[in-house]
């Protein structure tokens, strides 16, 4: 008999505990993600100081800016594995499995050669300080040797994703991040090598996260593993895959290609606020976490009931959700906006005040609005599972646009200063959500 973990009903049974299920697994996945890199940032700010921490911080963004573009072509064909798994087509699933390899596969070693090569005119044009541009390319020159095994693993992860299983990714992952801090603790405190020993313990430990993943889903999936008649291009599959890939790679690009152009700006503050932005943005993350992956259950939710045609119980789906989300939301920024100088000192020395001082502002100015980027990931992952993935698109582009012209319009006003490019997250976030659901109410008829 082989094995079934964690995989979910979406289409049938209970809407919210089915979605629930689905979702915790999701969270604590991306709770695992994130301590990739706060591992780094923890270590590096309490063994190797403020300059360190300000160099992976500001790595980081560049970082996730790169591996967003194959993370959004994963995610877009995700949406198209769970309407085939919902209309039980599995040999056009497979066919749809074969093109997406092809496609991530090639952009992924493109995106490796161009990030490499052109790495130190970028970290230059984003006004890194010139004493930490060695230890920023340095870290992000070993990270960006090894993007395959993140897009090995974000490929099998959503692809069983999209089949109702989270739960195994989660275990996989969580034996990648303790392999993770054990290097971390060996390679910097032990061995002595710095920013280079963080980089070496994240590439190593993904590796083997994404070499178990493809073990354990070509061993207990069948249905999810090639055949010969399965390996042929299939026009009418590529240009599917490509038209939702593509779409919520742009997606997923322009959000962090907007947060990449704020990482300059605030580049340009020195390196107090470098630091802190650093490490209110790891805090950030993890505070909203829950309902970004809320969102993405959600998609994988209303996918699957798209895909069989069950529209009534999208609808339904979209108010239990609309609930769940605010729940969420509103503790989450009264939990973050009460404890926020306690959260700073966890990253970095209680005698850095300044760096403490302004990580602190930050957070209580964004962490009050989280219920803004809450309801714009269920408007992502909407849009995505009704094969609207452009809405999506638009929906970033607004949200970003706003934050990215206002961050700078505000930072330029003396009196205002970096305390502009905090302000600009939510006004940036409601912007897009009133788009979004005037939208919705719009084409509610397609669902």
């Amino acid at each position: 008999m082989r094995l079934k973990l964690g995989k979910e009903d979406l289409v049938h049974g209970s809407i919210m505990g089915s979605m629930i299920r689905f979702a915790l697994p999701l969270m604590m996945g991306n709770l695992l993600q994130q301590c990739y890199n706060v591992a780094d940032t923890l270590i590096v700010g309490r063994v190797l100081g403020a300059n360190a921490l300000a160099a992976v911080g500001s790595s980081y963004t560049l970082m996730v800016f790169v591996t967003s573009v194959f993370v959004g072509l994963c995610m877009g064909c995700s949406a198209v594995f769970s309407m085939e798994y919902g209309a039980c087509n599995f040999h056009e699933l497979r066919r749809s499995i074969f093109s997406a390899m092809w496609l991530i596969g090639g952009v992924t070693l493109v995106l490796n050669f161009c990030a490499v090569v052109f790495l130190m005119p970028v970290v230059r044009l984003l006004q890194t300080p010139v004493e930490l541009e060695k230890m920023v390319y340095d870290y992000l020159l070993i990270i960006f040797w090894g993007m395959f095994p993140v897009c090995v693993y974000n490929f099998y992860a959503f692809l069983l994703r999209s089949i109702g299983n989270s739960v195994v990714p989660l275990l996989f992952l969580a034996v990648a991040v303790v392999l993770n801090i054990v290097l971390d603790v060996v390679l910097m405190m032990k061995l002595g090598m710095g920013v280079e020993g963080a980089a070496w313990a994240t590439v190593v430990s993904q590796c083997i996260g994404a070499a178990g993943l493809l073990w354990y889903v070509h061993r207990y999936f069948p249905e999810l593993t090639l055949r010969r008649e399965d390996c042929i291009f299939s026009r009418h599959s590529a240009v599917r895959i490509m038209s939702y890939s593509i779409l919520t790679a742009m997606q997923q690009s322009i959000m962090n290609f907007g947060i990449l152009m704020v990482q300059g700006l605030v580049n340009s503050f020195g390196t107090v606020v470098m630091a802190a932005f650093a490490v209110a943005v790891k805090i950030d993350s993890f505070a909203y976490m829950p309902v970004q992956d809320f969102g993405n259950a959600f998609s994988t939710f209303v996918a699957q009931n798209f895909g069989a045609g069950r529209t009534d119980r999208i609808r339904r789906g979209v108010r239990r959700a609309v609930w769940m989300t605010t729940i969420f939301a509103v503790s989450i920024s009264v939990f973050v906006f009460l404890f926020a100088p306690y959260l700073m000192t966890l990253f970095v020395s209680s005698s850095e005040s300044e760096i403490i001082s302004v990580g602190v502002e930050y957070l209580r100015v964004e962490g009050s609005f989280y219920v803004g980027i809450g309801y714009l990931f269920l408007l992502y992952g909407f849009y995505r599972a009704i094969a609207m993935p452009s809405m999506s698109v638009v929906l970033t582009a607004v949200s970003l646009g706003v934050r990215v012209v206002l961050a700078y319009i505000l930072a330029s006003v003396p009196a205002i200063g970096y305390s502009g490019i905090w302000w600009s997250v939510p006004v940036g976030w409601f912007f897009a959500d009133a788009i979004g659901l005037w939208y919705y109410y719009k084409c509610k008829k397609f669902v």
